[in-house]
């Protein structure tokens, strides 16, 4: 943490606080961890991400609004990494507040909490690759939403080849159990896709707020 706390000084209050508020949950995430030996593959990654966040921060300007979505992201990402995404206990959560659980409601025989993470994905990172590629890459309006779509796109299929590459060096069960396929030969298919929708809805809401300003 020591390379975001460094950086803090030329963010705002309130996104200080949104990213220490990121990192202290993160950390915290860490503790008593019921999959120890796959933690730092998850938890490194979102440190990474927030200090990288808050450099960005410092040397371009970020807004509130796209620091607070992706640090929304990464908290569902600590999460999932904190039960490997496969065993994250929802239904558990569900059930312990009275409500019908989410498999029961829909029929799942799987664990979906990682579907949700790559939806939000595209949904959350949308907004900072727009931001950016207007502010800093001299892009149009039209032009940034496109290849801020494309861009998450991109990402998600490298973040799946990525996975598969862990599958050749990592112990197999270790690699099973990070990758969380739960036997669905489609899950790197599925996951791309839920990234590209979350990405459009995005862009749509992104246009519908412009027309109306």
């Amino acid at each position: 943490m020591g390379a975001l706390s460094l950086t803090l000084g030329r963010l705002s209050n309130a996104q200080a606080r949104i990213l220490l508020a990121t990192a202290v949950f993160a950390a915290a995430s860490i503790w008593n961890s019921p999959f120890p030996a796959l933690t730092p593959l998850q938890a490194i990654p979102t440190f990474v991400a927030l200090a990288a966040l808050a450099l960005a921060g410092r040397r371009w300007g970020v807004s509130t609004a796209s620091l607070a979505c992706l640090c929304l992201f990464l908290a569902l990402h600590t999460i999932g990494g904190r039960y490997i995404y496969s065993f994250v206990p929802y239904d558990e959560w569900f059930a312990a507040l009275g409500l019908t659980t989410p498999s029961e409601l829909f029929g799942w025989q799987r664990n979906h909490y990682d579907r949700l993470v790559h939806f939000a994905f595209g949904l959350l990172w949308f907004p900072l690759l727009r931001e950016l590629l207007v502010r800093k890459g001299g892009l149009s309006p039209r032009w940034s939403t496109y290849v801020a779509v494309e861009a998450v796109l991109a990402a998600s299929a490298a973040y799946e080849i990525f996975e598969w590459w862990l599958t050749l060096v990592m112990a197999p069960g270790n690699a099973d159990a990070y990758n969380g396929q739960q036997g669905d030969i489609w899950d790197a298919q599925k996951d791309m896709a839920l990234a590209f929708v979350g990405a459009l809805i995005a862009a749509v809401i992104s246009s519908i707020r412009k027309k109306r300003s």
